[in-house]
């Protein structure tokens, strides 16, 4: 039978990942970090440790003198430093090996465990928590091993077995290493997680602000430029036939696009200046007079009723209601034969009420709509914790039920 192969073409661990040697030393994420190679602090950390085994081969005259070997060791145990942000299990095992090396060979202690205290460093703070205690056990054992057993066969001739008291201090010394390099990790990964955090905020309130500025040109656009269409089709239908009624329907469209240019640039100009105040107050419902005259002008006629204490809105609920109210009107002129409409603006303890409602029927043609109407308006009233309604009465027509709180709710936070 042939081998079984991995979609890939090649041998079967490849299909959950590298072999199991590789992915020990590299973790599963894959090929390590590629940054730039830490020259500096090796060279340093390397003068140190030669430096500071000349001086202790001095202190420590019962030990083995250093000689070409021993400082090929050292040597070795710093320069695979340069490789520990690229490769930091490999740096954490060959300083670990050199230094256990350097010990088995008799030479004084003195600065040697720098290099593997830097190399199980890295490879802790990189993630490579479990490679970097067996290196720093395999350390610690081989050292237990030359100090109590094996001393009598390595050199220096004579050397007795070590105290205990010294192999506590080894062990907490590796224990100290590991502890200060899991706090290091633990408090990288806080500051990546906040980063993190707030790079998905900050990207959660642009969008937002993009939706914002989208439901604001749209609900501009869409009145005006039904307004528009209506009274050019009026225009040219009487250009010939009723030249002042054509000369009406032409000042009606200068004075909608005017409205619209003037309310576009608002919004451009809060775009651009993220946080000023606009120049123009926020459209509201003390307006609502002005899409009344605006709906005449199509030959819509609208009904105004106001229930209830009326009361100051918050910001937010007027120009929501002042949308929604002329979003409602602008499929009217879109998309119904009536000539009539009403809107019922109802003040109840703690929410306000609009209701938008014409008797129909629907038109036959379509102004070009996006379709986005009634999405725009659920969004802003659930922006505001409130609902949207909309469908045909049973009496016919259509209607738009809005239901806004007064007191909008708080944003989550994270």
């Amino acid at each position: 039978m042939e081998e079984q192969q991995s979609p890939r073409g090649g041998p079967p661990w490849e299909r959950g990942g590298p072999p199991p040697l590789r992915r020990w030393t590299r973790g599963r994420g894959g090929a390590p970090g590629r940054g730039r190679l830490p020259w500096r602090s090796t060279i340093a950390i390397t003068v140190f440790v030669l430096v500071g085994s000349n001086f202790a081969a001095h202190v420590h005259s019962g030990r083995v003198p250093l000689d070409g070997f021993a400082r090929v060791l050292l040597l070795a145990g710093c320069v695979v430093l340069l490789v520990r942000h690229r490769h930091p299990v490999v740096a954490a095992f060959a300083s670990s090996a050199a230094a256990l090396v350097y010990l088995g060979a008799g030479y004084p202690y003195g600065p040697v465990f720098l290099s593997v205290a830097v190399g199980c460093f890295a490879a802790v703070t990189a993630g490579y928590r479990r490679q970097a205690w067996a290196a720093v056990g395999m350390l610690w054992l081989g050292h237990l091993l030359v100090a109590h057993w094996l001393y009598r066969w390595l050199p220096p001739e004579g050397d007795s077995a070590a105290p205990w008291a010294q192999e506590a201090g080894v062990a907490a010394w590796a224990v100290a290493i590991i502890a200060v390099a899991e706090v290091v990790r633990v408090r990288r990964e806080q500051w990546a997680r906040e980063r993190a955090g707030r790079a998905a905020a900050q990207k959660r309130r642009a969008d937002e602000e993009r939706l914002r500025i989208a439901r604001e040109l749209h609900d501009v656009l869409a009145h005006s430029i039904s307004v528009i269409n209506v009274q050019a089709g009026v225009g040219l239908a009487l250009l010939d036939s009723d030249p002042e009624q054509a000369r009406t329907a032409l000042t009606t469209i200068k004075s909608a696009s005017k409205e619209a240019l003037g309310e576009v640039r608002q919004v451009l100009e809060t775009l651009r200046t993220p946080g000023d105040a606009p120049r123009s107050p926020a459209p509201g419902l003390d307006r609502l007079p002005e899409l009344v005259e605006q709906a005449a002008t199509t030959g819509l006629a609208v009904e105004v009723t106001t229930t209830g204490e009326r009361t100051a809105l918050p910001p937010g609920v007027d120009l929501a209601a002042f949308r929604i109210v002329q979003e409602a009107l602008t499929n009217v002129v879109r998309h119904s034969a009536a000539r009539t409409a009403r809107v019922a603006i109802g003040y109840e303890p703690g929410a306000l009420v609009l209701g938008i409602e014409d008797a129909g029927p629907s038109a036959g043609g379509d102004a070009g709509g996006s379709g986005n109407g009634l999405i725009g308006m659920r969004e802003r009233a659930a922006a505001l914790g409130g609902t949207i309604e909309a469908g045909p009465p049973q009496a016919g027509g259509f209607r738009v039920t809005a239901r806004l709180p007064l007191a909008t709710p708080a944003k989550e936070t994270q």
